[in-house]
């Protein structure tokens, strides 16, 4: 029942494209860049860390100053070439990585942007 729930899930969001709110100079990464995703640990500024599993696990971990613990649920690509999590919690969102100069960047559906630690 639950792999049933979390089909029917991405099946409805995967054709839902946000109007992302872009900057010049962003470029959206590619097929392969999102691929390479899979298996990649992202540290962001604020030390918070989001691991995307090869299996399609995802994990959030906020840092200690923001109250540590852990959010897991699972990801998939979008047709949009953003990146959909479903947490365990029941709650959903999307994010579009793009290229901005040398950094890696998240942009939410809000269009707030999260820049990543470089590796």
């Amino acid at each position: 029942m639950r792999l049933a729930f979390f089909v029917w899930l991405f099946s409805a969001t995967a054709g839902v494209s946000a109007e992302w709110t872009l900057r010049a100079g962003d470029t959206l990464l590619s097929a392969p860049e999102l691929r390479d995703m899979a298996g990649r640990t992202l540290v962001f500024y604020d030390d918070g860390q989001s691991k995307y599993s090869a299996g399609g696990s995802y994990s959030y971990t906020y840092s200690p100053v923001n109250g540590g613990g852990t959010a897991f649920g699972t990801y998939h690509i979008a047709e949009d070439g953003s990146i959909c999590t479903a947490f365990q919690n029941g709650l959903t969102r999307c994010d579009l990585f793009v290229h901005s100069g040398s950094r890696l960047v998240l942009i939410n559906e809000k269009g707030e942007r999260y820049p990543v630690r470089p590796d």
